[in-house]
């Protein structure tokens, strides 16, 4: 059996983006039963030379739309990156799911082996389709998953293994 790109990331990243949003979700009501304002995780930091909560929640969105965007050959949506409240991070999880959720597995389909092209602030890298969705996509988009939870938890957040997973599909 073979896995189309399609397969391979779309369906991870939108599992993943709703068990992110309810992440954010429990944040919002954490704060809210503990009176305290859920927005001062926004600036959160597991380390002073690493980009806060609110910049963790961006990538991660810029990372499953501009992952879908390249490998159907499209241009993604530009978010401005001006989220300022949890309402606001709830909101841009909200807008990457419904843009991922227009995508069909024809818009996906063709020469797997073509080139992806990355810049970053440091580096230029190119990839084949296949591995920029092993080797970047879906690590760079959860690497940012991961942080985030990781700053929520550090920030008293009852939440755990299975709201990071979400409910996982079984047989």
């Amino acid at each position: 059996m073979s896995l189309s790109l399609y397969d391979a990331s779309i369906p991870t990243f939108l599992h993943s983006l709703r068990a992110l949003k309810a992440i954010l979700e429990k944040a919002v009501a954490h704060a809210e039963a503990r009176k305290f304002d859920p927005n001062v995780f926004l600036s959160m930091r597991l380390y002073p030379d690493m980009l806060p909560f609110a910049r963790q929640i961006q990538i991660a969105s810029d990372s499953a739309k501009g992952a879908a965007a390249r490998l159907s050959g499209t241009e993604p949506p530009k978010f401005e990156d001006n989220e300022t409240t949890m309402a606001d991070l709830i909101a841009r999880v909200s807008k990457t799911i419904d843009y991922l959720d227009g995508f069909k597995p024809e818009q996906f389909e063709g020469d797997d082996n073509r080139t992806i092209s990355i810049k970053t602030p440091r580096v230029s890298l190119n990839f084949t389709a296949v591995n920029f969705v092993r080797h970047w996509a879906l690590a760079n988009f959860f690497f940012h998953m991961t942080t985030a939870y990781a700053l929520l938890r550090h920030g008293g957040v009852e939440i755990g293994k299975q709201d990071f997973l979400g409910p996982v599909p079984q047989v």
